[in-house]
């Protein structure tokens, strides 16, 4: 069989009861050139019932036989896929109908591979898919961003304003180059990886929603949320130590009180929405 342009790997566990929106999600995809590959961390529960609702020729399950944990099988994903471009979904998540599309002809454009990862605009969904808000980069302008100013932003802003996996397309010849996912500072073992990825170019800026990141009590982004100002203070000191646009020591104090106030604002926001 031909080789995809695009692998998007949903790694779930214990995810039945969202799965089939995320699986349903990438199969409307108006760009249909992608494999659809679900790695089951071995789930004691429906997941392979939910699978098995489908019968789409591009789409393969494979169930570990251990459980690796999340960082494990997100690494899991990276090794099975075999297109050009990868895509990782969490089994919360969905795609809107033109992401693939949309985020493809980015990179398809970029014949000098300037542009390490595309992102987009989401929207953050209740435990019962309704809307809660949007998050974008801040100005909400489209197009191709600097590596340094993505990352500084990032730092003294003490969040991900890259977003969640969902929401970014990536090269699998560049992540070859950087590596495997780590999740040293598991809170922000996506924000890692994109930092890794922007050692080796830029970014583009989807200015369009094109991905929604669902948060429930169940979220292994909830679990470990409250300890988020400390991971993000490591996160930042180990990104230093690597060489990868180390911040100003002014950016590193703004981004530390910037991350404890992340820290009680997304706790207030989780007792609100998350009763």
């Amino acid at each position: 069989m031909k080789r995809p342009k695009v692998s998007v790997c949903i790694p779930t566990y214990l995810g039945d009861q969202t799965l089939g929106a995320a699986i349903e999600s990438v199969l409307a995809q108006s760009y249909t050139d992608f494999e659809l590959m679900v790695i089951d961390d071995g789930s004691p529960d429906d997941t392979r019932a939910v699978v098995e609702r489908f019968s789409d020729p591009r789409m393969v399950y494979l169930c570990n036989e251990k459980n690796l944990g999340p960082e494990g099988n997100w690494n899991r994903c990276l090794e099975v896929a075999t297109g050009d471009y990868f895509k990782l979904l969490p089994h919360d998540d969905v795609l809107h109908p033109h992401c693939l599309e949309r985020q493809v002809a980015v990179l398809d454009a970029d014949a000098e591979v300037r542009i390490s990862l595309v992102f987009s605009a989401r929207e953050v969904l209740g435990p019962d898919a309704r809307l809660l808000m949007r998050r974008g980069y801040p100005g909400g302008r489209e197009g191709p961003i600097d590596r340094d100013v993505l990352i500084r932003a990032c730092v003294r802003r003490g969040t991900n304003l890259i977003g969640e996996p969902g929401a970014v397309l990536l090269r699998k010849s560049t992540a070859a180059k950087v590596g495997l996912f780590d999740a040293t500072n598991p809170y922000v073992i996506d924000l890692d990886y994109w930092f890794r990825l922007l050692n080796h170019g830029n970014a583009h800026f989807c200015a369009e929603p094109l991905a929604a990141f669902r948060v429930s009590a169940g979220s292994w982004s909830v679990a470990i949320g409250a300890s988020q100002s400390v991971d993000f203070r490591n996160f930042v000191q180990r990104m230093a130590l690597l060489g990868i646009a180390p911040p100003s020591a002014f950016d590193r104090f703004c981004g530390n009180l910037m991350a404890v106030l992340n820290n009680i604002s997304r706790t207030v926001f989780y007792r609100i929405y998350l009763k």
